[in-house]
């Protein structure tokens, strides 16, 4: 099977045409929609990246949300090893003091339970104020809950702290990779969706980053400088947010046409006769969302369950639950195997900074791989070799002499590793090319 017609796109089921009133009409819209898929197709990569620049720049920049989930995430987990952290958070036992294996759980999870329930709460917003108004919003609330994480004087508000950062979270990477499908054609859309995954590692390669060059600090801002930093992020959006233009799909399902032709002028360069023409462009979104409107007359949670939205929500729900289930969470376990082979505290962090680094390279490699292969081969041969590697790990725990070879350790470490680089260039990154494309233009927020 060929890599195009494993792609995903947005289309129009035969079942559902029968209820448009008029046949002719939606032929007019779809060989107007394949027109211009196939010009966008025509750009390649490198042209649509000099047709597309401005689109590029601000589906990267809505992004920096995302490099602020990665880096919160990657954060918590790499204090559990550092002694100023557990000289404050930590509780006695046997003599020492350590995070316990409940409050680390708390900790850990605080984070994705909080995406979890932003990521629901957040299309309803978005989709009535737009994905620029929500993104301002939710920057001005969790520069306020980053006070609440720095100035944390006990394990449980600072676990409090981490739920409620969480929501916003999920906010985050619910709009990035929705503005991104939304804003960027054709030939770039696989590659500028898969960013936000490569936002993931740049948070986590940053954290460790900071984490290894504080580690060895005895005060308190060993820990609380880590969490400053997060401002950073902050203050950028505040400088660039005001100036990105909206969504022009979004502002045509609100009417707003004259304000989405100006969205796509600011989004490419608009060249007499050269490339795709804008208004041919906003043809299409108008018609599109005119065809989807006959179709389902509403964007609510129970459209994602009737007609041919059924199938996407399986498709978009299963791949992002094995985003999650498929040994994701290991990848922060890679200092405690660095620790466990006898290496000190400090190199333990540096080895955690090459692994995200590895992750990077993964991730960028895969918008090359996206050029040559179908979403739906990277993404199951990627799995099938993730599932052995952790078949192996496991299988490596349970060697009779695991406790007195430190050989074990190291093997699993590097087989961690190998498993990070094989989850970022593939399930990570393909997860968010997949939703983005196969969704609904109108539920798109929503799935």
């Amino acid at each position: 099977m060929s890599p195009d017609t494993e792609k995903t796109h947005h289309v129009v089921d035969e079942q559902d045409v029968g209820s448009i009133s008029s046949i002719k009409a939606v032929n007019v819209i779809l060989e107007n929609t394949k027109e211009l898929l196939e010009e966008e197709r025509q750009l390649g990569v490198i042209d649509a990246m000099k047709q597309y620049p401005k689109a590029m720049f601000w589906s990267v920049f809505f992004s920096v949300a995302v490099i602020m989930t990665g880096y919160d995430a990657q954060l918590v987990t790499s204090f559990y090893a550092m002694p100023s952290f557990i000289a404050k958070y930590g509780q006695y036992y046997n003599g020492n003091k350590e995070i316990s294996a409940a409050w680390q759980s708390g900790l850990g999870m605080g984070n994705p339970i909080g995406q979890l329930l932003g990521s629901l709460v957040v299309a309803w917003p978005s989709e009535k104020w737009g994905r620029k108004r929500v993104l301002i919003v939710c920057n001005l609330l969790i520069a306020a809950l980053i006070f609440m994480q720095f100035f944390a004087n006990n394990i449980q508000v600072l676990c409090v702290g981490e739920i409620l950062a969480g929501l916003l979270w999920g906010c985050f990477v619910v709009i990035a990779p929705s503005y991104a499908s939304e804003v960027s054609p054709l030939a770039l859309r696989g590659i500028l969706t898969a960013f936000i995954n490569m936002a993931f590692v740049i948070g986590q390669f940053v954290a460790q980053g900071v984490a290894a060059g504080l580690e060895s600090r005895t005060d308190k801002w060993a820990y609380k400088a880590p969490f400053a930093i997060q401002w950073i992020w902050c203050l950028i959006l505040f400088v660039g947010l005001p100036f990105a233009p909206e969504s022009p799909w979004y502002l045509v399902r609100k009417g707003r046409r004259d304000e989405a032709k100006k969205a796509l002028q600011r989004l490419a360069w608009d060249k007499a006769g050269d490339g795709v023409s804008l208004e041919k462009t906003l043809n299409v979104i108008e018609q599109t969302d005119l065809l989807e409107r006959e179709l389902h007359t509403s964007s609510t949670y129970m459209d994602c369950f009737k007609g041919s939205n059924l199938r996407r929500t399986e498709i978009c729900c299963m791949v992002y639950l094995i985003q999650v289930i498929c040994g994701n969470p290991l990848m922060g376990y890679c200092n405690y195997f660095f620790i466990q082979a006898g290496l000190d505290n400090q190199k333990a962090f540096y080895m955690g900074v090459g692994t995200t680094a590895i992750g990077f390279v993964g991730t960028a490699l895969t918008w090359v791989v996206l050029s040559y292969a179908g979403r739906r081969t990277i993404f199951n041969y990627g799995l099938s070799v993730m599932t052995l590697l952790l078949f192996i790990i496991a299988i490596l725990d349970c060697a009779p002499s695991y406790s007195s070879n430190l050989g074990f350790s190291w093997a699993q470490a590097s087989l961690l590793d190998v498993w990070t680089f094989l989850y970022q260039l593939t399930v990570g990154p393909l997860t968010f090319v997949i939703i983005g494309e196969i969704s609904s233009t109108k539920l798109v927020s929503i799935l």
